[in-house]
């Protein structure tokens, strides 16, 4: 049975929260309502646009679209508009995708039996990236490079490691599970509500899966730099420990291998051996950024200018928290400046830092 039977009781509901997303909805849902091998139902939720992302997803025949509502006090904006179409849902499998996703053939039907077959109450997959533009090509390899390194799927598999993680852009939960730690309503503060609620799951002895799968879904996050530069801002100094030690080792990466290029050319011109020992240090960043699935040119574009931008980036975010505002979508969140290690804090004691005296107002 696949989703054109819509009057019976589905297997999986599929919670899309869009905000100002034209440029992407479309894709998102032609790739949904195309899934077989599974029953389900799609739930766009509708977060105040001023675009036409509720006529889009209002032209697909399978789809149902709600509204968020009003935003609560403290609350941000995706969290509220997953709640409300968690509210709204009628199956015993919850997925979470963004509206900036696009699912592989059969990859709904194969996540769910993958999470019975894992035993999981939470399935995240981390997707297959998408770049386009120069600043994505350049940053979004040493992001999610370092991302790799600071939460490696394996050890987030692993409940002794002391490591959760979970990427918001696909979260499909066991809605017993999901009901019994509170959801998205315990997080509603929450601006990484994603590892926030794996930690949710965690802490209430429920099992946790992650890894890479970009055998099921891609996305293309930031469009151009004004976005990635909010979105990063945003999310950066959350993500890593000491933002600041972590931009100067990625700016002196990257004059260091700047500079052993230089020497290698050198000795290749004079036919010297020493060369090849220095070119060697490209090879070992290379070996670094490629675990973030990459293709080898944006690798090499990331080695070369990259790592500079991405140390802005750390250290914009790091002030950003410090003042105690950033953005996102025409809305300011007011947050609690991070102490030293945010989510290294939080794998150590188990807490989740709450985003505190939030206020959160619509720009035009």
């Amino acid at each position: 049975m696949d989703g054109s039977v819509l009057d019976a009781i589905p297997e999986v509901s599929v919670i899309v929260p869009a905000r100002n997303e034209e440029a992407s909805l479309g894709d998102c849902l032609e790739s949904l309502t195309a899934q077989t091998g599974v029953a389900f139902e799609i739930l766009v939720v509708d977060d105040s646009s001023a675009d036409r992302t509720r006529e889009i997803a209002q032209s697909f025949a399978k789809v149902r679209v709600i509204s968020a509502g009003p935003l609560p006090d403290g609350w941000t904006g995706k969290n509220s508009a997953v709640i409300a179409g968690a509210k709204e849902a009628r199956a015993q499998w919850l997925l979470f995708t963004d509206a900036d996703t696009v699912h592989l053939p059969g990859s709904l039907a194969r996540a769910l039996a993958e999470a019975k077959r894992e035993g999981a109450d939470l399935l995240s997959y981390s997707p297959e990236q998408m770049a386009v533009t120069f600043a994505e090509r350049a940053v979004m390899p040493v992001i999610f490079a370092e991302l790799a390194t600071q939460y490696p799927p394996q050890k987030v598999r692993d409940r002794n490691s002391g490591i959760v993680a979970a990427n918001g852009q696909y979260i499909l939960v066991r809605r017993a599970a999901y009901d019994a730690v509170g959801g998205h309503a315990a997080v509603a503060t929450e601006i990484l509500e994603d590892v926030a609620l794996a930690r949710l799951f965690d802490n209430a002895g429920k099992r946790v899966y992650f890894r890479y799968g970009g055998d099921a879904v891609r996305t293309r996050m930031y469009r151009n730099w004004p976005q990635l530069r909010e979105g990063w801002t945003k999310n950066l100094a959350l993500l890593f420990p000491h933002p600041e030690r972590l931009a100067v080792q990625s700016l002196l990466l990257w004059f260091a291998v700047w500079s052993m290029l230089g020497v290698a050319v050198s000795g290749a011109v004079i036919h010297h051996l020493a060369w090849i020992a220095f070119a060697a240090l490209w090879a070992l960043a290379y070996r670094r950024i490629r675990v973030a699935h990459f293709s080898p040119a944006n690798n090499l574009i990331a080695i070369a200018c990259g790592l500079p931008t991405f140390a802005y980036l750390l250290l914009r975010s790091k002030n950003a928290h410090a003042i105690g505002q950033v953005s996102w979508k025409g809305r300011a969140y007011g947050t609690a400046a991070p102490s030293g290690s945010t989510l290294t804090k939080v794998q150590a004691d188990k807490s989740i830092p709450r985003v505190e005296n939030q206020k959160l107002r619509t720009e035009n």
